[in-house]
């Protein structure tokens, strides 16, 4: 029982591994194989009257994704990253002399979906008008030992689709093989990070790095993840963003700055929040959130324009049209408009009874920010399918913002908010150390009453900014959810090729120290398993005229030449 719990697929697969290795053929091999072209250039550029030169003396790369053998000639279907091609394999052609090893053992017997080679050949368009590949010579390049799910497509219905988002997210290397159109959607967010990166690069802003462990968390309001540095003996923390680092930058001297940060946050999974996320942050000395807004739709309109060739972009049942100018409306005008309650002049008790009244489940942590902010997201936010602004927040809300500069209690901050979520989140940053510094200390009275997202009193950025930080817009954009509406996609673990997933629910697992104690020798424990009962239970559950002639089957089907147990021997190991 050498393949132990292998199904028998995979033992079909490692038995021909042993093959080609027995033929002198190595099945992972170190050489270059020189690619000279793919499939959709082969296709692209096929011409019947004309074939260009480099076509008639090809070499392509992929994965064996079909094959029909028909004796002495087969078809092959050849997967590389830009599509897929036809291949036609001849006996004679390839294996010229008297032996024809390498079509008759290793083509039509050794290889499997799912391996991947190497052709040389010459493009040619079938009798039945195919453009394909004659194939002249063709390498292993690796031998695949877990078979594919094999898809099938019979009257324009789809059948075994591998299409379970649990297991494509769990296994993203074979959803990407056998569903080669999930790529769009990553090849896309590609094309909004050149293009965002393009847009800062174009208007001089520097591109920098700042750290991801911190000893002080900070930025935004946010539940951290803390880890421990052993050489240090000091407590860290991965960063929930990276504004307070950026903005030292802008006090040493730096007029505009940006980072794409891998930010990380310990708080609830769903459609839309992953703990790790990607958002671009930028901070420009001398300008405002007005300017800001301006930019922000500036950059965004021409993100849609790369991505999808038009400002105008199919979200689910929404055509979102990114093309400005977008709409605004304040905070307090955006709730009053859809919920037709004033807030603007509520304290923090009728904030609570309106919490209440529109669903909101409020607790004794929650202060005056916090509860506008939970009114505004179960009120405005799904409503909100256009790109639009909400503006001037109240200052309870933003610790780290502008007090406004003509309306007591706000503060300049916007939020950019598109298909009922928010993309972006901006500020005329607060520059002020000793304003600054009693908005750390309110976070601090937050974080007695409970809050884990209160922000920490952080003395190095506010001895930064007691140098003296100029005038400054600061922008924060989330990559992910911008990707997601770019791409039409519904979930974050879409745009993520690894999202992070809850722990897979394990089956019992096999344990041979639990049978050889029922009397079971070893050998004959393997072949239980290999039955398919991993658990003693699960043999316990079986009856010993089921049981002998199953064991009996394996034993002659494996030619395994073990003495078949009696029911009577196999009646004492489930009575024990």
């Amino acid at each position: 029982m050498e393949y132990l719990g292998l199904s028998e697929q995979e033992i079909l697969r490692r038995e021909a591994l042993k093959e080609l290795i027995n033929l002198g053929i190595n099945p992972y091999p170190a050489p270059e194989f020189k690619v000279t072209t793919n499939t959709k250039d082969i296709l692209d550029r096929f011409s019947d009257d004309n074939l260009p030169e480099d076509l008639k003396d090809i070499s392509i790369a992929g994965r064996m994704m079909s094959r029909r053998i028909m004796g002495n000639a087969s078809f092959a279907e050849l997967q590389d990253e830009k599509g897929r091609i036809q291949l036609y394999f001849r006996r004679d052609d390839i294996c010229e002399g008297e032996d024809k090893t390498m079509y008759n053992q290793v083509f039509k017997k050794l290889l499997d979906i799912g391996d991947i080679i190497g052709v040389k050949g010459f493009a040619f368009r079938t009798q039945m008008g195919e453009i394909s590949v004659h194939v002249k010579e063709f390498t292993v390049l690796s031998k695949s030992l877990h078979p594919l799910p094999i898809v099938k497509e019979k009257d324009g219905k789809v059948y075994d689709a591998f299409s379970d988002p649990e297991q494509r997210y769990r296994n993203r290397s074979m959803d990407l093989i056998v569903n080669p159109q999930v790529k769009e959607a990553f090849i896309k967010r590609t094309m909004l990070t050149n293009s965002m990166r393009q847009f800062l690069n174009a208007k001089g802003y520097l591109e920098v790095e700042t750290p991801i462990l911190q000893p002080m968390y900070g930025g935004a309001a946010a539940r951290p993840f803390k880890t421990h540095h052993n050489t240090l003996d000091q407590t860290l923390y991965l960063r929930i963003a990276d504004e307070l680092y950026l903005k030292r930058l802008i006090v040493g001297g730096f007029d505009g700055v940006y980072e794409f940060a891998k930010d990380f946050r310990n708080e609830g999974m769903d459609r839309f929040h992953n703990p790790e996320f990607t958002q671009m942050e930028l901070y420009v000395a001398y300008k405002d959130y007005n300017w800001m807004m301006d930019l922000v739709e500036e950059m965004v309109e021409k993100i849609a324009i790369d991505t999808n060739g038009t400002t105008k972009v199919q979200v689910g049942e929404n055509i979102i049209d990114f093309k400005r100018p977008w709409k605004r409306y304040t905070m307090f005008e955006a709730i009053e408009h859809f919920s037709g309650i004033d807030i603007s002049k509520m304290d923090e008790a009728e904030l609570c009874e309106v919490a209440k009244k529109v669903g909101v489940e409020v607790d004794d942590s929650m202060g005056k920010g916090k509860l506008i902010d939970e009114i505004f997201g179960e009120c405005c936010e799904s409503k909100l399918i256009q790109p639009t602004f909400i503006t001037d927040y109240p200052i309870e809300m933003s610790p780290l913002a502008k007090k406004h500069r003509s309306k007591e209690g706000l503060v300049e901050r916007f939020e950019a908010v598109c298909n009922g979520k928010e993309i972006c989140n901006a500020y005329s940053e607060l520059n002020d150390p000793v304003d600054q510094r009693y908005r750390f200390e309110q976070q601090l009275l937050l974080a007695k009453r409970g809050d884990e997202e209160a922000m920490m009193l952080d003395e190095d950025f506010l001895t930064a900014m007691e140098i003296g930080m100029p005038p400054t817009a600061g922008l924060g954009i989330g990559i992910d959810r911008l990707s997601m509406i770019m791409t039409n996609s519904v979930s974050i673990q879409d745009v993520l090729f690894f999202p992070q997933m809850r722990p897979e629910k394990k089956a019992d697992t096999f344990n041979l120290e639990d049978y050889t104690a029922l009397g079971i020798s070893e050998e004959w424990a393997k072949v239980i398993y290999k039955c398919g009962i991993t658990t003693v239970k699960q043999l316990k559950e079986m009856t010993a005229q089921k049981l002998h002639p199953t064991l009996c089957g394996m034993n002659k089907k494996h030619k395994l030449g073990l003495q078949n147990p009696t029911i009577e021997e196999i009646n004492g190991w489930l009575s024990k």
